[in-house]
Protein backbone atom coordinates (compact mmCIF):
# COMPACT_ATOMS: atom_id res chain seq x y z
CA UNK A 1 0.00 0.00 0.00
CA UNK A 2 1.49 3.30 -0.97
CA UNK A 3 1.40 6.54 1.28
CA UNK A 4 -1.60 7.90 -0.45
CA UNK A 5 -3.52 4.79 -0.26
CA UNK A 6 -2.35 4.60 3.40
CA UNK A 7 -4.04 8.04 3.94
CA UNK A 8 -7.27 7.52 2.82
CA UNK A 9 -9.90 8.55 4.71
CA UNK A 10 -13.04 6.73 5.79
CA UNK A 11 -15.02 8.63 3.43
CA UNK A 12 -12.43 8.36 0.66
CA UNK A 13 -12.27 4.41 1.15
CA UNK A 14 -16.16 4.27 0.90
CA UNK A 15 -16.27 6.43 -2.11
CA UNK A 16 -13.84 4.42 -3.85
CA UNK A 17 -15.77 1.24 -2.86
CA UNK A 18 -18.81 2.24 -3.82
CA UNK A 19 -18.96 5.07 -6.59
CA UNK A 20 -18.33 3.17 -10.40
CA UNK A 21 -17.52 6.56 -11.35
CA UNK A 22 -14.83 6.69 -9.65
CA UNK A 23 -13.28 2.96 -10.13
CA UNK A 24 -13.86 3.70 -13.66
CA UNK A 25 -11.51 6.48 -13.69
CA UNK A 26 -8.98 4.51 -11.75
CA UNK A 27 -9.08 1.89 -14.40
CA UNK A 28 -8.39 4.26 -17.50
CA UNK A 29 -5.59 5.26 -16.22
CA UNK A 30 -3.56 1.78 -15.82
CA UNK A 31 -2.21 0.45 -18.97
CA UNK A 32 -4.26 -1.94 -21.57
CA UNK A 33 -4.04 -5.36 -20.29
CA UNK A 34 -5.35 -8.69 -21.82
CA UNK A 35 -8.95 -9.38 -21.83
CA UNK A 36 -10.95 -11.09 -18.89
CA UNK A 37 -14.20 -12.80 -19.00
CA UNK A 38 -15.35 -13.86 -16.26
CA UNK A 39 -18.69 -14.17 -14.44
CA UNK A 40 -19.15 -10.07 -12.37
CA UNK A 41 -21.29 -11.00 -9.24
CA UNK A 42 -23.89 -8.69 -8.02
CA UNK A 43 -23.38 -6.20 -5.36
CA UNK A 44 -26.00 -8.21 -3.37
CA UNK A 45 -24.63 -11.38 -4.10
CA UNK A 46 -21.29 -10.44 -2.57
CA UNK A 47 -23.05 -8.59 0.33
CA UNK A 48 -24.88 -12.58 0.53
CA UNK A 49 -21.45 -14.29 0.13
CA UNK A 50 -20.04 -12.23 2.94
CA UNK A 51 -22.59 -12.37 5.25
CA UNK A 52 -22.61 -16.26 5.08
CA UNK A 53 -18.89 -16.68 5.76
CA UNK A 54 -19.26 -14.00 8.76
CA UNK A 55 -22.25 -15.96 10.05
CA UNK A 56 -21.55 -19.63 9.58
CA UNK A 57 -17.33 -19.41 10.19
CA UNK A 58 -17.59 -17.03 12.63
CA UNK A 59 -20.01 -18.67 15.04
CA UNK A 60 -23.37 -16.55 14.25
CA UNK A 61 -25.64 -19.69 13.83
CA UNK A 62 -29.14 -18.64 14.21
CA UNK A 63 -31.78 -20.78 15.70
CA UNK A 64 -34.02 -18.03 13.29
CA UNK A 65 -33.60 -19.75 9.31
CA UNK A 66 -33.61 -16.99 7.00
CA UNK A 67 -34.63 -16.97 3.60
CA UNK A 68 -31.60 -17.19 0.71
CA UNK A 69 -32.20 -13.43 -0.03
CA UNK A 70 -32.51 -12.25 4.14
CA UNK A 71 -29.53 -14.47 5.24
CA UNK A 72 -26.62 -12.45 3.95
CA UNK A 73 -27.57 -8.98 4.78
CA UNK A 74 -29.63 -9.85 7.86
CA UNK A 75 -26.03 -11.68 9.12
CA UNK A 76 -24.41 -9.47 8.65
CA UNK A 77 -26.10 -6.61 9.46
CA UNK A 78 -26.02 -7.93 13.30
CA UNK A 79 -22.48 -9.07 13.44
CA UNK A 80 -21.69 -6.34 15.21
CA UNK A 81 -24.03 -6.77 17.91
CA UNK A 82 -22.57 -10.33 18.37
CA UNK A 83 -18.90 -9.49 18.28
CA UNK A 84 -20.35 -6.94 20.67
CA UNK A 85 -21.61 -9.65 23.59
CA UNK A 86 -25.09 -7.99 23.37
CA UNK A 87 -26.90 -10.90 21.61
CA UNK A 88 -26.15 -14.31 21.00
CA UNK A 89 -28.68 -15.63 18.53
CA UNK A 90 -31.61 -14.74 16.26
CA UNK A 91 -34.79 -16.77 17.76
CA UNK A 92 -37.90 -15.21 15.35
CA UNK A 93 -38.95 -12.97 12.95
CA UNK A 94 -41.56 -10.79 14.57
CA UNK A 95 -42.56 -7.92 11.69
CA UNK A 96 -41.45 -7.88 8.19
CA UNK A 97 -41.98 -4.40 6.98
CA UNK A 98 -41.50 -2.63 3.50
CA UNK A 99 -38.66 -0.65 5.17
CA UNK A 100 -36.99 -3.37 7.70
CA UNK A 101 -38.13 -6.39 9.82
CA UNK A 102 -37.94 -6.30 13.61
CA UNK A 103 -36.28 -9.63 14.98
CA UNK A 104 -36.77 -11.11 18.58
CA UNK A 105 -33.02 -12.04 19.38
CA UNK A 106 -31.75 -13.88 22.65
CA UNK A 107 -29.61 -11.66 24.92
CA UNK A 108 -26.28 -11.89 25.72
CA UNK A 109 -26.35 -12.98 29.70
CA UNK A 110 -24.11 -10.21 30.24
CA UNK A 111 -26.74 -7.70 29.63
CA UNK A 112 -29.09 -8.82 32.45
CA UNK A 113 -32.55 -9.39 30.29
CA UNK A 114 -33.40 -12.65 28.00
CA UNK A 115 -34.51 -10.80 25.02
CA UNK A 116 -33.71 -7.64 22.63
CA UNK A 117 -35.42 -6.74 19.73
CA UNK A 118 -33.22 -5.92 16.29
CA UNK A 119 -34.74 -3.74 13.36
CA UNK A 120 -32.73 -4.74 9.98
CA UNK A 121 -33.04 -2.09 7.33
CA UNK A 122 -33.66 -3.46 4.33
CA UNK A 123 -30.97 -2.58 1.59
CA UNK A 124 -31.95 0.80 0.09
CA UNK A 125 -32.68 -0.19 -3.51
CA UNK A 126 -35.09 -2.76 -1.94
CA UNK A 127 -36.86 -0.35 0.52
CA UNK A 128 -40.53 0.79 -0.68
CA UNK A 129 -40.91 4.34 0.74
CA UNK A 130 -41.76 6.73 -1.41
CA UNK A 131 -41.46 10.57 -0.69
CA UNK A 132 -39.12 10.22 2.18
CA UNK A 133 -37.65 13.58 1.11
CA UNK A 134 -40.80 15.37 2.95
CA UNK A 135 -39.56 13.70 6.43
CA UNK A 136 -35.68 14.66 5.71
CA UNK A 137 -36.77 18.47 4.90
CA UNK A 138 -35.01 20.02 7.56
CA UNK A 139 -32.74 17.35 9.08
CA UNK A 140 -29.14 17.46 9.29
CA UNK A 141 -27.38 14.35 7.58
CA UNK A 142 -26.20 11.87 10.24
CA UNK A 143 -23.01 9.80 9.95
CA UNK A 144 -23.11 6.29 11.54
CA UNK A 145 -21.52 7.64 14.78
CA UNK A 146 -24.99 9.97 15.08
CA UNK A 147 -22.80 13.21 14.01
CA UNK A 148 -23.85 16.27 11.65
CA UNK A 149 -21.99 15.87 8.31
CA UNK A 150 -20.73 19.18 7.50
CA UNK A 151 -22.16 21.27 4.84
CA UNK A 152 -18.20 21.98 4.03
CA UNK A 153 -17.38 18.19 3.68
CA UNK A 154 -17.69 18.68 -0.37
CA UNK A 155 -16.69 15.16 -1.12
CA UNK A 156 -20.73 13.80 0.57
CA UNK A 157 -22.07 16.79 -0.64
CA UNK A 158 -21.28 15.93 -4.02
CA UNK A 159 -21.65 12.12 -3.77
CA UNK A 160 -25.65 12.69 -2.43
CA UNK A 161 -25.52 15.52 -4.50
CA UNK A 162 -25.30 13.40 -7.62
CA UNK A 163 -26.61 9.95 -5.78
CA UNK A 164 -23.73 7.67 -6.45
CA UNK A 165 -23.59 4.11 -4.33
CA UNK A 166 -21.57 6.09 -1.70
CA UNK A 167 -24.12 8.91 -1.29
CA UNK A 168 -26.75 7.01 -1.25
CA UNK A 169 -25.36 4.52 1.38
CA UNK A 170 -25.16 7.97 3.14
CA UNK A 171 -28.24 8.53 3.30
CA UNK A 172 -29.24 5.25 4.39
CA UNK A 173 -27.25 5.50 7.42
CA UNK A 174 -28.25 9.13 8.27
CA UNK A 175 -32.29 7.75 8.03
CA UNK A 176 -31.26 5.08 10.49
CA UNK A 177 -29.45 6.98 12.73
CA UNK A 178 -32.02 9.73 13.18
CA UNK A 179 -34.36 6.86 14.39
CA UNK A 180 -32.13 5.79 17.06
CA UNK A 181 -31.20 9.58 18.16
CA UNK A 182 -34.51 9.85 18.32
CA UNK A 183 -35.44 7.18 20.75
CA UNK A 184 -32.44 8.02 22.54
CA UNK A 185 -33.58 11.52 23.58
CA UNK A 186 -37.25 10.24 24.12
CA UNK A 187 -36.35 7.43 26.00
CA UNK A 188 -34.29 9.46 27.93
CA UNK A 189 -36.92 12.35 28.18
CA UNK A 190 -39.56 9.39 29.85
CA UNK A 191 -41.48 9.07 26.70
CA UNK A 192 -42.73 5.60 25.90
CA UNK A 193 -40.39 4.03 23.61
CA UNK A 194 -38.27 1.14 23.37
CA UNK A 195 -34.91 1.24 25.39
CA UNK A 196 -32.29 1.86 22.29
CA UNK A 197 -29.17 -0.44 23.17
CA UNK A 198 -27.16 -0.32 20.11
CA UNK A 199 -26.73 0.83 16.43
CA UNK A 200 -24.84 -0.43 13.52
CA UNK A 201 -24.62 0.54 9.78
CA UNK A 202 -27.85 -1.03 8.80
CA UNK A 203 -29.62 -2.28 12.40
CA UNK A 204 -30.71 -0.70 15.09
CA UNK A 205 -30.90 -2.67 18.51
CA UNK A 206 -33.42 -2.44 21.36
CA UNK A 207 -35.84 -3.51 24.56
CA UNK A 208 -38.44 -6.21 23.25
CA UNK A 209 -41.85 -6.08 23.96
CA UNK A 210 -43.42 -9.42 24.42
CA UNK A 211 -42.03 -12.64 25.71
CA UNK A 212 -40.39 -16.01 24.89
CA UNK A 213 -43.92 -17.19 23.16
CA UNK A 214 -45.47 -14.15 21.74
CA UNK A 215 -43.95 -10.26 20.95
CA UNK A 216 -46.53 -7.66 21.92
CA UNK A 217 -49.37 -6.93 18.73
CA UNK A 218 -49.85 -3.67 17.78
CA UNK A 219 -53.20 -1.71 19.15
CA UNK A 220 -54.64 -2.64 15.68
CA UNK A 221 -54.70 -5.77 16.35
CA UNK A 222 -56.62 -5.41 19.51
CA UNK A 223 -60.06 -4.34 21.32
CA UNK A 224 -59.96 -2.39 24.67
CA UNK A 225 -62.98 -1.99 26.84
CA UNK A 226 -63.60 1.68 27.52
CA UNK A 227 -61.92 2.22 30.60
CA UNK A 228 -58.71 1.36 29.50
CA UNK A 229 -59.00 2.91 25.86
CA UNK A 230 -59.36 6.16 27.71
CA UNK A 231 -56.67 5.82 30.03
CA UNK A 232 -54.23 4.83 27.61
CA UNK A 233 -55.60 7.46 24.54
CA UNK A 234 -54.28 10.11 27.42
CA UNK A 235 -50.90 8.10 27.70
CA UNK A 236 -50.54 8.52 23.74
CA UNK A 237 -51.45 12.55 24.11
CA UNK A 238 -48.60 12.20 26.92
CA UNK A 239 -46.07 10.74 24.64
CA UNK A 240 -47.45 13.58 21.45
CA UNK A 241 -46.93 16.38 23.83
CA UNK A 242 -43.54 15.05 24.81
CA UNK A 243 -42.48 14.39 21.52
CA UNK A 244 -43.47 18.52 20.70
CA UNK A 245 -41.27 19.57 23.63
CA UNK A 246 -38.44 18.32 22.11
CA UNK A 247 -39.47 19.84 18.76
CA UNK A 248 -40.21 16.47 17.52
CA UNK A 249 -43.13 14.83 15.44
CA UNK A 250 -43.27 10.86 14.87
CA UNK A 251 -44.58 11.32 11.02
CA UNK A 252 -45.99 7.76 11.21
CA UNK A 253 -48.19 7.87 14.35
CA UNK A 254 -51.13 5.39 14.37
CA UNK A 255 -52.62 2.22 15.85
CA UNK A 256 -49.85 0.03 13.80
CA UNK A 257 -46.86 1.39 15.60
CA UNK A 258 -47.79 1.22 18.92
CA UNK A 259 -47.68 -2.01 20.96
CA UNK A 260 -49.48 -3.40 23.84
CA UNK A 261 -48.43 -5.69 26.30
CA UNK A 262 -49.87 -5.43 29.66
CA UNK A 263 -52.17 -3.10 30.33
CA UNK A 264 -49.13 -0.54 28.80
CA UNK A 265 -48.53 1.24 25.05
CA UNK A 266 -44.86 1.68 23.35
CA UNK A 267 -44.12 3.65 20.53
CA UNK A 268 -42.48 2.39 17.84
CA UNK A 269 -40.83 3.32 14.45
CA UNK A 270 -38.95 6.48 13.98
CA UNK A 271 -37.32 7.24 10.89
CA UNK A 272 -40.07 9.26 9.73
CA UNK A 273 -39.51 11.89 12.90
CA UNK A 274 -39.67 15.64 11.77
CA UNK A 275 -38.53 18.72 13.03
CA UNK A 276 -41.09 21.09 14.02
CA UNK A 277 -39.34 23.70 13.45
CA UNK A 278 -37.23 23.18 10.31
CA UNK A 279 -40.40 21.55 8.40
CA UNK A 280 -42.65 23.10 6.45
CA UNK A 281 -45.14 20.53 6.86
CA UNK A 282 -44.68 19.62 9.94
CA UNK A 283 -48.25 20.99 10.59
CA UNK A 284 -49.73 18.73 7.99
CA UNK A 285 -47.78 15.65 9.49
CA UNK A 286 -48.73 16.56 12.93
CA UNK A 287 -52.13 16.86 12.25
CA UNK A 288 -52.06 13.57 9.81
CA UNK A 289 -51.01 11.77 13.17
CA UNK A 290 -53.21 13.18 16.03
CA UNK A 291 -56.23 12.22 13.01
CA UNK A 292 -55.14 8.46 12.81
CA UNK A 293 -54.48 7.89 16.85
CA UNK A 294 -58.01 9.55 17.37
CA UNK A 295 -59.73 7.38 14.45
CA UNK A 296 -58.57 4.19 16.35
CA UNK A 297 -59.82 5.41 19.82
CA UNK A 298 -63.08 6.88 18.42
CA UNK A 299 -63.51 3.45 17.60
CA UNK A 300 -62.65 1.81 20.85
CA UNK A 301 -65.65 4.27 22.68
CA UNK A 302 -63.36 7.60 23.42
CA UNK A 303 -65.08 10.47 22.37
CA UNK A 304 -62.37 12.61 20.81
CA UNK A 305 -61.93 15.90 18.50
CA UNK A 306 -58.88 15.46 16.62
CA UNK A 307 -59.20 19.12 15.26
CA UNK A 308 -59.58 20.88 19.13
CA UNK A 309 -56.28 18.38 20.35
CA UNK A 310 -54.38 19.33 16.82
CA UNK A 311 -55.10 23.26 17.22
CA UNK A 312 -54.21 23.10 20.84
CA UNK A 313 -51.26 21.19 21.17
CA UNK A 314 -49.86 23.13 17.95
CA UNK A 315 -50.48 26.49 20.11
CA UNK A 316 -48.37 25.04 22.84
CA UNK A 317 -46.10 23.79 21.64
CA UNK A 318 -45.32 25.47 18.55
CA UNK A 319 -46.94 28.97 18.65
CA UNK A 320 -46.61 30.03 22.22
CA UNK A 321 -49.99 31.89 23.85
CA UNK A 322 -48.64 35.11 25.38
CA UNK A 323 -51.95 34.68 27.73
CA UNK A 324 -50.80 30.80 28.66
CA UNK A 325 -54.19 30.35 27.17
CA UNK A 326 -52.83 27.25 25.65
CA UNK A 327 -51.92 25.09 28.47
CA UNK A 328 -55.27 25.34 30.15
CA UNK A 329 -57.30 24.49 27.51
CA UNK A 330 -54.83 21.25 27.09
CA UNK A 331 -55.26 20.39 30.35
CA UNK A 332 -58.88 21.11 29.72
CA UNK A 333 -58.16 18.21 26.58
CA UNK A 334 -56.92 15.97 28.76
CA UNK A 335 -59.53 16.31 31.97
CA UNK A 336 -62.13 15.50 29.10
CA UNK A 337 -60.82 11.71 28.43
CA UNK A 338 -62.02 10.44 31.78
Amino acid sequence: MNRNDAELSDYEYYEALYDPTKAERKRRRKPPSRPRHHFQPSEMEVVAELGDLEGLEGGFETTYQPGRHEEGWLLSSLRAFYDQALITDVLAMVKGGKEASVYCCAAHPTTGIPWLAAKVYRPHEFRTLRNDRIYREGRDILTSAGRPVKVTDHRIMRAIGKKTAFGRQVMHTSWLMHEYAAMEQLHHAGAAVPEPVAASENAILMGYCGDGQVAAPTLNEISLDQEEAHALFREVLRNIGLMLEHQMIHGDLSAYNILYWEGEITLIDFPQVTDVRTNNRAYGILERDITRVCQYFARQGVRCDADGIMEELWARYVQIDPNDRAEEAFRAIMDSVS
